[in-house]
């Protein structure tokens, strides 16, 4: 397989990747307990949510940065294009994690700025 096919490979993993990931934070629609449906029932709070979410970007990005160690170090077993995909992932996770963030402090403003 020549090197411009694995990277054309490569590029197209990281864009599905980055679409699957558009939108939502890794691990909240689970969380939720949303069915096929589209409804949710939520047991949990708001913090628990906001809470796991963080922590499952947290781990997104050990892992990337574990297998990029790994594959550093000269492991066999971890292609370049894992490690590639990891990193994306762990980029895609905390962009998602930063805008939610953005658009949680634009509403906490607007309703500051209401009047009672």
């Amino acid at each position: 397989m020549s090197d411009s096919m694995r990277v054309d490979q490569i590029l197209s993993q990281i864009r599905s990747i980055r679409q699957e990931a558009t939108g939502r934070m890794p691990g909240v629609a689970e969380k939720i307990g949303e069915n096929q449906a589209g409804s949710s029932v939520s047991n949990t709070s708001f913090s628990e949510m906001l809470t796991d979410s963080v922590k499952a970007v947290s781990e997104t990005q050990k892992s990337a940065a574990s297998l990029a160690e790994s594959f550093e170090r000269g492991d066999k077993n971890i292609s370049l294009a894992e490690v590639m995909v990891a990193s994306q992932k762990a980029n895609v996770s905390f962009t998602a994690m930063v805008e939610v963030r953005n658009k949680m402090i634009d509403a906490y403003q607007e309703v500051m700025r209401m009047s009672v």
